[in-house]
């Protein structure tokens, strides 16, 4: 997976919308308003993703590439490496999972305006 994968990918999921709320090289990817994924374009491809506090433990201990979210609450997300190590099929289903976290944890009125879009 490249940058504009990463984006396209991210982009067809519903509500989703991307901004440098930070700074003019960290690209962050929203849904109703709730980041989901962070990644900076200038250093060496990684993503940062959220995850349930167990599921991010099990994950760091079973991919050398996945570590604590580098500048984010470390039981709750995690940075990988986008070195080669993961597969394209594991990458995108951590980015399915933190997408789906964050719309689940959305009052039911927003996750109802998403099913409708």
């Amino acid at each position: 997976m490249n940058i504009e994968e990463l984006r396209e990918y991210c982009l067809l999921k519903k509500g989703v919308t991307e901004s440098f709320p930070f700074d003019e090289t960290t690209l962050v990817f929203k849904v109703a308003g709730k980041m989901f994924c962070l990644t900076d374009l200038e250093d060496d491809f990684s993503l940062t993703l959220k995850n349930s506090p167990g599921k991010n433990l099990e994950l760091r201990d079973q991919y050398q590439a996945i570590q604590p979210g580098y500048h984010m609450n470390k039981l709750h997300w995690n940075s990988i490496d986008i070195d080669g190590s993961l597969s394209d099929r594991i990458i995108k289903q951590l980015i399915d999972d933190s997408y789906r976290i964050i719309v689940e944890n959305l009052p039911r009125k927003k996750q109802e305006e998403l099913k409708n879009k």
